[in-house]
Parts: structure tokens; C-alpha cells; sequence
């Protein structure tokens, strides 16, 4: 019952890509039955979730993961098949070996140690799992956090295993992530023959300059937490194919990850003052991928500090790099929240993997967590 690696075997084998959870819940629920855990499915759509919940009394401690995964990529790259677990020299490989079927094989694993060493625990003890974090994310933890906030059911600390780990397992915990702002822009010119630009006009050669200064916009300068706001371009599109047609509209996408010196709104408005600087006519639409949330130091963050400083001999850095990550949909309703797993160097990549080693050293600093807040 206790064995990381088993159960990460098991969880990879199931080709749980999003939103597919290939039945990952169901082990998982089997499992935690047996030690006392009461399972509720709150599914919405085509998204699988979970609530699996020991107690009723305060504090609430909840572990955060997704079992769904990326898409393979081409399998005939891959040195075994992605969704046959495999090991060789030290590592185990398969589709989710990272990010993050091995966070939630620990944090499984360290509730039983934990739960067979001290079955009277204070509080209560939750893991939320959903099936829809790696795609749009719009039916999974979102919906769920909503549905046990109607139910009064507050999170004290949450702990997301997402892969937070750089150089060696434990040196980075992310207690904070930036915004995501996502924007398409479309601008409007008029199509026409390449050698009569004068009764057409170009949307490309209209919006270039505002480009430039898109690009080059100091939005703000981070702070000691946040890098500076960021706006990276990340597709463009215009034109018929043709060369010697002049496009009728350009489409753009870009996206903001900002820092807390910022707020979707001040960006919306100096982006559209930009835009209107140069007599552009065009349509955007905004999403709002995540609110910055950051964690202040406090009674979740000492005790994985002293976790991992008890399993490893080191301290980790405090950071808010990365994407996005489920934490975000938490931190809102007032939980402290801290993203703490497996290194992230082969994540979404074609033959990911994990540690054997990190494995068992990350249960056991899950545990110690456990043991500095619920004893």
C-alpha cells in the first residue's frame, strides 16, 4: 500500500489525456476508502473531478492535482511507449511521470503513512483532483472551489504537487504565480492588388508600429516577489497566401503574464490606448486566464520549509515563476497556497520522466508536512 512507485506505475499506464481520466479517480478513491477518506464526484461536462475528504473538524488541509496529461507527441520518438512505465538507468518514463501522476502517488502515499501513524490527526485532510487542468481548465478546480464555497467548506492550506522542483527535488517552492492575460486582436484594412496600394490598405504595414510599441511597453517594474509584466506575441496571421494580394486583416494573439503591480483592467486600458494612438480599427477580445495570487509567510510555508530542511539538509527558494496552475482558483478564497513537487525538466517533453529516488524523498517530506500541521 505504501509504495510510491506502484501506484505512479499504475496512474501513468491510464492514458488520461485531458479531459480523460481513464479511471485514475476510481484507484485513487478504492484506495483512500480503506483509511477512512469519503469520495464525492462533482463532475461538470466533459471534466472529471473529485473531493476526497477525511473530517469535518478545522483546520481543512487539501492536497491540489490534475490526473489528466499533454498529448504524447510523435510516439515513435519516444525511447519507450508513453503509456508503459518504464525504468531505465534510475528513472521512470511515461506521459505524466512529472507533471504530475508522481506528485499525486506521493501525496497518496504520505496520507496513508501519515493517516496509519496517526489516526486521530487534528482537522481534516482533503485531496481535489480534476481532470481538465492541462486544457482549458474552464469545468475542473474552478467549478469545484465554487461549489464548496456555496457549502461554506473553507480551505486552510493547500498544497498543489505540480513539478515546482529545479536543479535537485525540494530547491524551489512556488508560493505565488503571476496573472494570464490573453488577447486576439484582429485589425482591419482593405485587400487589394499588391501594385495599386493606393486603393487598398495594408493592415499589416497599419499595425506594425503599434507592435513595436506593444512589445517595448514597460507595464511595470515586478516587485520583490514578481518579475516585470511580460507581453509576448505568440501568433500572427494575415493574408491570402497569395503574394500579391495585400491582406484585408492581420489577426494577432498575445498574452500578458503580469505581477501584481498590475491588474487586468490597467492593462486593457494602456493597451487600448495604444491601439487608438494610431487610428487602427480593429476587434479585441480578452480571457482572463488567472488572477497573480501570492502566498504570505505563515503556517503552510514554515512547515514545508522545515519539511523539506528535515528530509533534504537544505532550504528552498521562495518563487513565483512558471505558467499558471490550479492554485490560482484557491488562493482567491483566502487559503495559503504552495505548489511543492517533482523537478521540472522533461515536462510536456517527449520522454518524460521521474527520479526513482525523488520519489520516496518526496513522499516523505509530504509526510513531514502533514506532521508539522495535523499533529
Amino acid at each position: 500500500m505504501n509504495d510510491p512507485l506502484e501506484l505512479l506505475k499504475d496512474l501513468i499506464s491510464r492514458a488520461s489525456v485531458t479531459p480523460d481520466d481513464a479511471g485514475c479517480m476510481e484507484l485513487l478513491a478504492e484506495r483512500l476508502e480503506k483509511t477512512g477518506f469519503r469520495a464525492e464526484y462533482l463532475d461538470f461536462e466533459d471534466t472529471r473531478n473529485i473531493w476526497l475528504k477525511r473530517g469535518e473538524d478545522k483546520p481543512l488541509f487539501v492536497f491540489l492535482g490534475h490526473t489528466d496529461v499533454v498529448p504524447t507527441g510523435p510516439i515513435e520518438r519516444w525511447q519507450s511507449p508513453p503509456f508503459e512505465p518504464t525504468i531505465q538507468d534510475g528513472k521512470l518514463y511515461g506521459r505524466g511521470a512529472a507533471d504530475m501522476k508522481s506528485g499525486i502517488a506521493c501525496f497518496v502515499t504520505a496520507v496513508e503513512r501519515f493517516i496509519e501513524k496517526h489516526p486521530d490527526h487534528r482537522g481534516s485532510i482533503a485531496i481535489m483532483l480534476t481532470s481538465d487542468e492541462e486544457g482549458p481548465a474552464t469545468n475542473g478546480v474552478v467549478k469545484v472551489v465554487e461549489t464548496l464555497e456555496r457549502r461554506n467548506e473553507k480551505i486552510d492550506w493547500c498544497l498543489v504537487g505540480e513539478p515546482s522542483s529545479d536543479k535537485k527535488l525540494g530547491d524551489v517552492i512556488r508560493v505565488g504565480r503571476r496573472g494570464s492575460l490573453c488577447a486576439k486582436l484582429t485589425v482591419h484594412g482593405i485587400q487589394g492588388h499588391v501594385a495599386y496600394p493606393e486603393i487598398a490598405e495594408n493592415p499589416i504595414h497599419r499595425f506594425a508600429p503599434a507592435l513595436k510599441e506593444l512589445t517595448e511597453e514597460i507595464w511595470d517594474r515586478g516587485n520583490a516577489f514578481f518579475p516585470p509584466t511580460s507581453l509576448q506575441v505568440s501568433n500572427i496571421n494575415a493574408g491570402t497566401g497569395a503574394e500579391n494580394i495585400i491582406p484585408g486583416s492581420i489577426e494577432v494573439q498575445f498574452n500578458l503574464r503580469f505581477s501584481t503591480e498590475s491588474n487586468e483592467d490597467s492593462i486593457k486600458r494602456r493597451t487600448k490606448a495604444i491601439l487608438d494612438k494610431y487610428d487602427l480599427k480593429y476587434d479585441l477580445e480578452w480571457r482572463l486566464s488567472g488572477k497573480p495570487f501570492l502566498t504570505d509567510k505563515g503556517d503552510l510555508i514554515d512547515a514545508v520549509h522545515a519539511a523539506i530542511d528535515s528530509v533534504t539538509g537544505f532550504e528552498p527558494v521562495d518563487d513565483t515563476g512558471g505558467g499558471t496552475s490550479d492554485g490560482r482558483f484557491v488562493a482567491p478564497t483566502g487559503a495559503q497556497v504552495v505548489e511543492l513537487g517533482p523537478i521540472n525538466a522533461t515536462i510536456h517533453k517527449i520522454n518524460e520522466n521521474v527520479d526513482l529516488k525523488d520519489l520516496d524523498t518526496l513522499t516523505d517530506i509530504y509526510h513531514n508536512i502533514l506532521v508539522e500541521l495535523m499533529t
